[in-house]
């Protein structure tokens, strides 16, 4: 299985983690749906089939690549070129 790099998986825990605060405060179509959308990225990149196991997935590798200090820095999104 391949393995999601740690600042991706980060970022998609942050993002849904600041969604649930942001649902539990105001719910909206529009949370909801980008949760629902967040959920699935989630597992996809995880290869589980809920969120719990996703977010444990996470937890376990993120800890393990700071341990072993991958050191891996985030890429500014500016710097992001989609291939043509």
């Amino acid at each position: 299985m391949l393995k999601p790099h740690p600042v991706m998986l980060r970022n998609l825990v942050k993002q849904y983690e600041d969604l649930l605060v942001r649902d539990s405060e105001k719910s909206s179509y529009e949370t909801q749906q980008k949760l629902e959308d967040l959920s699935y990225t989630l597992c996809v990149s995880t290869g589980t089939q809920t969120v719990a196991a996703a977010l444990a997935f996470a937890a376990r590798h993120l800890e393990t690549d700071q341990i072993h200090g991958s050191g891996a820095q985030p890429t500014p999104s500016s710097s992001l070129q989609l291939a043509t």
